[in-house]
């Protein structure tokens, strides 16, 4: 079985990727687990000592003041987790539920938190024997971490909430015992170790970022295919053009143009049948390669999140000190998940401008709406209203949610970042986006269909067109069209486009 070994310190979104979908075990470092027991020895001595620290012999938020007895404290952290799973909505996803999961164990694998190693061990064992608790999606204000949707999965650990356990939705006690792990008795600190931390956020946002990532070199390959359906000008890609204005993405996103339309008859040069293009052909590396950048940036802040101690008080063992601090905050993950929505909202934005330009006869030499018989048929007239209802959708779904603050505990945490909002909502137009995307797609295959002369595609044109005809026939008569649809955009949503692809232009940049 392949593995995943997690010490807090050097996980990839790609590990993420693999144990939330795939179905990679996990296992903790030697090195970690001594931290781990270090931190804890540490938290045992501060009980001992009669000691007053933050969560650990006190009470939450604004009954940090409020001292707890030593007999108490196992009280005190079962009551904060049933108190605290206050989860509304539908539950999320499966993947995202086990990727919340990772990256708390390996959050704790940080030897700065205090958790038994015991305990650490419990959530990886639910990985590795599939206990996915039951995690609702809404409820988070993202600071003092997710606090709530975090409470959902501890609730399982100690026998109580909901699980899925082997295509079953079941009690928590139940999926537990049905794989074999014995549920815990949270001892002091353990409750605010598991629950005080961006995790939900986090792996919603690494999901996310690594489909952005295949999103737009999906879209680059479908924008080329366009080109070429609309005998597109490659002069505007010349590589000295965008040297000379040195945007990384544009320069990334000029040279992916040119190997995906390397050896096409379909594209011109400029003033062979026009002069200049529009911005939505002619402007693709300064349009794709900006929300490049953005993904990019986005991708450097995840990277650095899911590999991060967020909870709160931290525990420095090395030192005998307990800070209580902010890492909990999700205020950079917030920014960057707003921004991550708003760099996808624009893929899907320029994408259904081009889908506009394939079916709108008056602004190309192509039947009108790419059928045949027009008026007994409506061809693809229909695909663009839907398109254009998911980019109006995304307009409003990538309104910042990071600019929004509301107190809570009274006025105690009195400024939160709505993180997990945000990065929900970037989960969200990335779905519109790739089924927006698949359109174009599906409509610029039949646009190089309806091509009376048919010439030769691009290097990786004809692999991303061979592709979609392997699927879906060119449409002569109206078909039912979601059918088509889901077809074409899982193909991109799957990553099986660009796999294609790269498989003849080698890998393409972002």
């Amino acid at each position: 079985m392949k593995k995943v070994v997690i010490n807090g310190y050097d996980l990839r979104i790609e590990d993420v990727v693999n144990v939330a979908r795939h179905g990679y075990e996990v296992e903790i470092s030697e090195e970690a687990k001594e931290k781990i027991v270090k931190a804890r020895n540490l938290v045992d001595k501060f009980v001992n000592d009669g000691k007053v620290v933050y969560g650990i012999t006190t009470g939450f938020g604004k009954f940090s003041d409020v001292v707890i007895d030593a007999e108490d404290t196992k009280t005190l952290q079962r009551n904060l987790i049933i108190s605290h799973a206050c989860g509304v909505g539908q539950p999320f996803s499966e993947e995202i539920a086990r990727g919340i999961m990772l990256l708390r164990a390996n959050a704790l694998s940080k030897g700065h938190s205090g958790a038994r190693l015991s305990t650490v061990q419990t959530l990886v064992d639910m990985l590795n024997k599939g206990v996915t608790p039951v995690i609702y999606e809404k409820g988070s204000l993202g600071a003092s971490g997710d606090l709530a949707p975090l409470s959902h999965m501890v609730l399982v650990m100690i026998g109580e909430g909901e699980a899925y356990y082997k295509g079953e939705r079941l009690s928590g006690k139940v999926a537990m015992e049905r794989a074999g792990i014995p549920t815990i008795e949270l001892v002091s600190k353990e409750g605010l170790a598991l629950i005080n931390g961006t995790q939900v956020m986090t792996s919603v946002g690494a999901l996310a970022v690594y489909d952005a990532i295949n999103l737009a070199k999906a879209q680059d390959i479908v924008g080329a295919l366009t080109v070429e359906a609309l005998r597109g000008i490659t002069d505007a890609y010349y590589h000295r053009v965008h040297e000379v204005r040195p945007q990384h993405g544009q320069m990334k996103c000029a040279k992916n143009m040119l190997s995906l339309l390397d050896g096409s008859q379909y594209t011109t040069r400029q003033g062979e049948l026009r002069v200049q293009d529009a911005y939505t052909l002619r402007c693709i590396p300064q349009i794709h390669g900006a929300s490049k950048d953005a993904i990019n940036y986005v991708k450097g802040i995840v990277e650095i999140e899911i590999n991060a101690a967020t909870d709160n008080p931290l525990i420095f063992e090395d030192e005998e000190r307990v800070i209580s601090g902010g890492n909990f905050h999700g205020q950079p993950m917030a920014l960057a998940m707003d921004f991550l929505g708003i760099a996808v909202s624009e893929i899907a934005n320029v994408c259904e401008r081009r889908i506009e330009r394939l079916v709108n006869y008056q602004l190309n030499d192509l039947p009108a709406f790419l059928t045949k018989n027009g008026g007994l048929n409506s061809g693809f007239m229909i695909a663009q209203y839907s398109a254009a209802a998911l980019v109006s959708e995304n307009k409003v779904l990538a309104h910042p949610a990071s600019v929004d603050s509301i107190p809570s505990s009274a006025n105690q945490e009195d400024h939160v970042s709505m993180g997990t909002i945000a990065a929900r909502k970037a989960r969200e137009i990335i779905y519109n986006a790739s089924r927006v995307v698949g359109i174009e797609y599906l409509a610029a295959g039949q646009a190089l269909y309806l091509r009376e002369e048919k010439l030769k595609l691009g290097k990786g044109t004809e692999a991303a067109y061979n592709l979609l005809r392997k699927d879906v026939e060119p449409i002569e008569e109206d078909r039912v069209m979601y059918v088509e649809i889901n077809k074409a955009s899982e193909l991109v949503a799957s990553g099986k486009l660009v796999k294609a692809v790269e498989e003849v232009t080698g890998a393409l940049e972002i």
